[in-house]
């Protein structure tokens, strides 16, 4: 397969997958796993393709980011409570993160790994989807100090692949009892400062070599982020009629199957 082909091909695993609950990381080891290229020479690709993905929030939500920016200069309660919980959620995993780096880069070259917490996954989902209760929150404002830390340390469970950040945040609020669109939100927004830091320390530390060039990184920019703008509308729709099940559900199916190529090829 050419160079160019897996690079659009990876950009939309990645713009599809970032904000659902399915794990972007673990699909692009799948991609790797099954299109059998050499996964340290697009390791850097894979991560900073997901600030595509972070833009397309961004985009998304540009009301949202800036009815928060005025409001944190006239000092408005709401937007400081907004901001404090994105800060407050994100400071766990950016701690953890930076103490367990290494760990977490040797199990990133395990799709065995991937695949049984894409199932255990799935199975989360389905049993705290179907016992969540409507919470009071109608915006990540109105998400208390202590449900936010919640969902921060509920996060660092994402630092194995296969689980999910998207998953991890959004599980962490619907066990919480936040309720489902505001927990799906909370995860996109969350999603900002943990791409952005992750993407940072790893182009420090492979600032002299990031495998498959600019022009390549470039391209699975662009994919992602088309991609994920059409993800996130759609997302947003779904969860709201039918809950996060057929999430849980597609993740069973390809950690199972996944896992059952793995053991025979």
């Amino acid at each position: 397969m050419s160079d160019i082909l897996t690079i659009i091909l990876l950009g939309i695993v990645e713009g599809v997958t970032e904000f659902l609950p399915v794990s972007s990381t673990g699909h692009l080891i799948l991609a790797g796993a099954l299109l059998g290229y050499d996964e340290s020479h697009w390791k850097v690709f894979n991560v900073v393709i997901q600030l595509g993905a972070i833009l397309a929030v961004v985009v998304v939500y540009w009301r949202t980011f800036l009815a928060v920016l005025s409001g944190l200069v006239r000092r408005e309660p709401e937007a400081w409570r907004f901001l404090r919980n994105v800060v407050v959620a994100f400071l766990p995993s950016a701690v953890l993160g930076l103490l367990l780096h290494k760990q977490i880069e040797a199990m990133l070259g395990s799709p065995t790994i991937v695949s049984v917490a894409l199932i255990v996954g799935g199975l989360a989902i389905l049993v705290i989807d179907r016992g969540q209760s409507k919470g009071g929150e109608r915006g990540i404002a109105d998400i208390s100090l202590g449900k936010a830390a919640g969902v921060g340390l509920i996060q660092c469970l994402s630092m194995i692949p296969g689980v999910s950040r998207s998953g991890a945040t959004i599980l962490g609020a619907l066990s919480l009892g936040v309720e489902r669109r505001t927990a799906a939100e909370f995860s996109f927004f969350l999603a900002i400062p943990t791409m952005l830091g992750a993407t940072t320390l790893e182009l420090a530390k492979n600032h002299d070599d990031l495998g498959v060039g600019l022009g390549a990184i470039a391209l699975g920019f662009v994919v992602s982020f088309v991609v994920a703008l059409v993800v996130i509308r759609w997302f947003i729709g779904l969860v709201s009629r039918r809950g996060f099940a057929p999430f849980g559900w597609y993740r069973i199916a390809v950690g199972g199957l996944a896992l059952v190529w793995l053991l025979t090829r």
